[in-house]
């Protein structure tokens, strides 16, 4: 694997090795070893599957917080989207940065998004599948958000109007309204 480091530390964009031949080709998707010497957490705790039916769908901006906070390894394993990490960090000097990356199934790219980072995306095609590893199981109590369109975070979707959006992402509170 091949990680490469973006702008917001600990947020951490992971490329496949991919050996080929005529075959079609073998990659490693995920090594305890690598991860560790890559200073990445190593303990993945559950899996999630997301399908999104339609092009322009959008999910997020989720986390959750102490002490169910979670980092989040994301794999898009069918189609192609557009996904966010935003640094949600009390007095991290990042606080409302984001980053973005494009996955897709044929790429196998990941994202490693840690803990302290609220995460969404946006579906490229329709039919996007993604695969998520998590190192905290999931917590109602725990949950947070941000809103998509929150204009002091200002991230530039490729679709600037979502096709389909829960009611509640709809609804999540903006940055500046969360204790800092």
């Amino acid at each position: 694997m091949i990680f490469r480091e973006t702008e917001l530390e600990g947020v951490v964009v992971i490329d496949l090795e991919k050996i080929g031949d005529e075959r079609g080709y073998f990659a490693r998707a995920w090594c305890w070893k690598e991860f560790f010497e890559a200073g990445l957490e190593t303990t993945f705790v559950q899996c999630n599957v997301s399908h999104n039916r339609f092009r322009g769908t959008l999910r997020g901006l989720h986390f959750q917080v102490a002490p169910s906070a979670e980092g989040k390894l994301i794999r898009c394993t069918r189609g192609r989207l557009f996904d966010v990490a935003v640094d949600v960090r009390p007095g991290s000097p990042t606080r409302g940065k984001w980053v973005s990356v494009e996955l897709s199934a044929d790429t196998g790219r990941m994202i490693y998004v840690p803990e302290g980072f609220a995460h969404g995306f946006q579906t490229l095609e329709d039919d996007c599948e993604l695969f998520y590893q998590m190192t905290a199981a999931y917590d109602s109590r725990a949950t947070r958000g941000i809103r998509w369109n929150d204009p002091s975070i200002a991230i530039a979707w490729p679709i600037p109007e979502p096709t389909v959006l829960s009611d509640r992402d709809r609804a999540l509170p903006w940055l500046a309204g969360m204790a800092s």
